[in-house]
């Protein structure tokens, strides 16, 4: 069963090849200000070197950090990739706080599911899977958002205990309770990078 682990070189293969498929659907267009469309456009013409793609790893793991978030123009954010093997099926960002944009926009947590992977209960399990993070972070509450016409981002953000509370401009927002955190899951799972 798919869990949820700190970004790592041992899905190399197919984290390129969901990358691919994200490219294809259209997303890395300069009009995609999410981190994937971001990643795409930074590392998608070389992350298939194994040693470009160790660096996007670290990068990525570096993102946690308040050092390297401020230097980015981001809020510290911790990434988690859901991973079976070596097989990527998508990411999960924990945002530590909100800024202004994140608060109307992006909110705590961002989610992506590989095109080929959809529709098997992913998303769901990626999301109540981060929520206990969320908690070690200190997020007694989590602000998850979605384009309004998005019913199945709809549905996810629902299954997992949302509450709406508004719609601002094409994005509804939720918030949803984190469960108190255990002594466990105040620090994430380590993988090999």
């Amino acid at each position: 069963m798919p869990q949820l682990s700190e970004p790592t070189t041992a899905v190399h293969r197919s984290f390129v090849a969901a990358m691919e498929e994200f490219a294809a659907e259209g997303r890395g267009a300069p009009a995609d200000g999410s981190a994937i469309a971001r990643d795409l456009r930074r590392f998608g013409d070389s992350w298939q070197n194994a040693d470009v793609f160790a660096e996007y790893v670290a990068f990525a793991r570096s993102q946690s950090t308040e050092e390297t978030a401020a230097a980015l123009g981001y809020v510290p954010t911790s990434t988690y990739w859901y991973v079976e093997g070596g097989t990527y099926y998508g990411r999960i960002a924990v945002r530590h706080r909100l800024n202004a944009m994140l608060l109307e926009y992006g909110g705590h947590i961002g989610y992506d599911v590989r095109p080929t992977a959809r529709r098997r209960g992913y998303a769901t399990a990626m999301l109540r899977a981060a929520l206990p993070r969320a908690a070690a972070l200190g997020l007694e509450r989590a602000l998850v958002t979605c384009d309004h016409d998005n019913v199945a981002s709809r549905r996810v953000i629902e299954a997992c205990g949302g509450v709406f509370e508004d719609r601002r401009g094409v994005k509804l927002r939720y918030w949803i309770a984190t469960p108190a955190a255990e002594p466990a899951a105040s620090s994430p799972p380590s993988s090999s990078a």
